[in-house]
């Protein structure tokens, strides 16, 4: 139900926006929310924009990346500029709920030194 896209191959610096997008309605949002997973590495949390438009940010990455919402769209971003090539990884969009727990396919993000 969550598709994640605007993966690519950038260099040292550039910048990238990804986006995800829900094909149906998703009611009851508590929080939308990035992760990433590197080879041979845990999945971990970039960035997370709770429902009041709070956000948080890995320590690796805050002035960095940017994440955002439309609630009209049922989107969500993450900019990321200065990108480094440790931010290389597959990316994942999660909406969580009450209820449910939504994870988009992942898009893979690769930065060259």
């Amino acid at each position: 139900q969550l598709q994640a896209y605007g993966g690519g191959l950038v260099q040292h610096g550039g910048s990238l926006r990804l986006s995800c997008a829900a094909s149906g309605s998703i009611f009851g949002i508590k929080f939308r929310a990035w992760y990433r997973q590197a080879p041979g590495k845990q999945r971990e949390l970039v960035a997370e924009i709770t429902s009041r438009g709070s956000t948080d940010y890995a320590d690796s990455v805050a002035g960095r990346f940017t994440i955002s919402r439309d609630n009209v769209k049922n989107m969500v971003y993450l900019q990321m500029n200065s990108l480094e090539p440790e931010d290389t990884a597959v990316y994942y969009c999660r909406v969580n709920t009450a209820l449910l727990d939504y994870w988009g396919q992942g898009t893979q993000v690769t930065v060259s030194s």
